[in-house]
């Protein structure tokens, strides 16, 4: 199979799909792979590293989209690059649809065989593709919400984990997932006092047994959150329904009740977010201010540390890729329910159920389509 590895476009991206190390064992197996010139280079992935292992390199992206047979990728294809995809492709990266309707009839469109990494499932029924992610978003968020808080940057003034003598920052995280149990680690260990929401009794006693009364646990109810919410100095949203828009669990009138120059960080960015006032923003503009609440909504916030997220992501993906690579599309989800969870457009048909009733459009599984 002929594989294209494009450079992403989007603003302040550097993350690539493939590493050489990929690159070497799929030319190993007989296959070719197209890499954009520059594709990894400012993150330390030379085009002479990708030459070595056995890339041929490509000066353009429309070339690379011409000749491939499977693109892949790291984040939503933007406008220009839905419009090179063609029928006979498969597409293998982030979509993130659900809030995306222009982007979803775009690949449409296409006719393009779409796959995405956040709904391929595991024999657990986790997200293996989307956990490396979200486990970086995670860690990120409280990076981002600490520096932040400092008044040079819009926040309160406050130290996150205080000092003797003044309490530390009190912090909120709506989600005990994959984000937000990396985002509660990070926040804990930078000496923040701490809440967690989630809906799960069970992750919440997990997560109870660890961390004792270092952290405190609660049920989701809407109340609760509210109260806890508008005490806050930072709300981090760490709520992921698979595949589906983000429930707006922080309204616009609780957001007017929080203290003036707190911080929300909404990971959930990608699905919609989950506070009513949420907008997509990027690494060259991070923040923006509603009601005195200073809102950090960067749509790929592990492209800021692109280095460590391309070969924590690649490690993931790279099986599936090996699989389509060799058994071709057809053959690799019709033996792999998991990566046939991924598959969200083919030939122009929506095959996402989250997706169609996010967009309230039709759509027809891929388990139908495979045993057509």
């Amino acid at each position: 199979m002929i594989i294209g590895l494009p450079q992403e476009v989007k603003n302040n991206e550097f993350r690539v799909g493939l590493t050489p190390g990929n690159v070497r064992a799929l030319s190993k197996q007989g296959h070719s792979v197209l890499v954009q010139r520059g594709a990894g280079e400012q993150i330390g992935l030379s085009d002479e590293s990708y030459r070595l292992a056995g890339a041929s390199l490509i000066n353009s992206a429309a070339e690379v989209f011409s000749k491939a047979q499977m693109i892949v990728k790291v984040k939503e294809p933007q406008p220009q690059e839905c419009a090179m995809l063609r029928e006979d492709q498969i597409l293998f990266t982030y979509l993130h649809l659900a809030p995306d309707p222009q982007q979803t009839q775009a690949l449409m469109n296409s006719g393009a065989s779409c796959i995405a990494y956040e709904t391929v499932t595991s024999c657990s029924g986790a997200l293996p593709l989307l956990a490396p992610m979200s486990e970086v978003a995670g860690r990120m968020s409280i990076q981002a919400a600490a520096t932040h808080l400092e008044k040079t940057h819009g926040g309160l003034g406050l130290l996150m984990a205080g000092v003797p003598g003044v309490a530390p920052a009190k912090v909120v995280i709506l989600g005990a997932g994959v984000v937000g149990r990396n985002a509660l680690q990070m926040a804990v260990g930078m000496g923040a006092q701490v809440c967690i929401f989630d809906r799960d009794i069970d992750r919440l006693r997990q997560i109870d047994a660890l961390y004792g009364n270092r952290v405190r646990t609660y049920y989701a109810d809407p109340l609760l959150v509210e109260i806890e919410v508008c005490e806050a100095d930072v709300v981090i949203g760490a709520v992921l329904l698979p595949g589906a828009a983000a429930p707006k669990l922080v309204t616009r009138d609780m957001v007017k009740k929080m203290k003036s120059g707190a911080i929300v960080v909404d990971v959930a960015i990608d699905q919609g977010g989950c506070f009513e006032t949420s907008r997509p923003t990027t690494h060259a503009d991070p923040t923006f201010v509603v009601d005195g609440v200073l809102h950090y909504c960067v749509a790929n916030m592990p492209g800021a540390v692109a280095r460590t997220s391309t070969f924590a992501l690649t490690n993931a993906t790279y099986p599936y890729v090996e699989a389509l690579a060799n058994k071709g599309i057809k053959a690799a989800l019709f033996h792999d329910c998991h990566l046939r969870n991924g598959l969200s457009i083919h030939q122009g048909r929506l095959t996402s159920e989250p997706v169609a009733r996010a967009q309230n459009v039709e759509f027809v599984s891929a388990d139908e389509l495979m045993a057509a």
